[in-house]
């Protein structure tokens, strides 16, 4: 009887296995950082959620930022998000834009480099609003410096105030060159 029992147990723990899940990917790529965003948001209304971002040349597009979002097959996806893409070369612009899209819900989610054809080479950043968790906002920190040893003992001050690094790229920006540019971020 208990063998009965175990084999019934066991069988119907392989009958509820779930299959594992799959995705439909979406690849969007532009020199533009308007066209982005706006086939971003398109895609989000039909389901995909961003994944992952990359700025670079490419073999038929040029300088461009390409990114892939996903939505799980069968499924009606993740819903509710939308998307802004930041992007310039001046640092203090970078921060004035993350506070404010911050103070409205958006959360940080990728950043890149990329050469867009008015900008030309320009740190670009990734945030996603999710409908369903209304009232959070974010608080971010963008550190830019040359010296290693200058962002070290930024990243650490930022550390003890609670910012966690989100994303960090290598930039030339408008005044200060060749940088590191990090992004920092905390809900509050």
């Amino acid at each position: 009887m208990r063998l009965q029992i175990l084999l019934t147990l066991f069988a119907a723990s392989l009958a509820g296995a779930a299959e594992p899940e799959q995705f439909d990917y979406r690849i969007l790529a532009t020199t533009k950082t308007s066209t982005m965003e706006k086939e971003m948001n398109e895609a989000a209304d039909a389901g995909y959620a961003f994944k992952a971002v990359m700025g670079g040349e490419t073999a038929f597009g040029g300088n461009e930022v390409a990114l892939v979002m996903a939505k799980p097959l069968g499924g009606e996806g993740a819903g509710g998000k939308s998307y802004k893409l930041l992007a310039t070369n001046k640092t203090s612009t970078m921060q004035k834009e993350l506070t404010a899209m911050g103070a409205e819900g958006y959360a940080y989610r990728g950043q890149t480099v990329f050469s867009s054809t008015f900008g030309g080479r320009e740190v670009s950043v990734i945030l996603e609003r999710d409908s369903a968790a209304k009232g959070k906002s974010f608080a971010y920190r963008l550190l830019a410096t040359s010296k290693t040893s200058t962002m070290q003992n930024e990243l650490r001050q930022a550390g003890e105030e609670g910012f966690e690094l989100l994303g960090m790229t290598v930039s030339s920006t408008a005044f200060g060159g060749n940088e590191l540019v990090c992004i920092l971020g905390k809900e509050e």
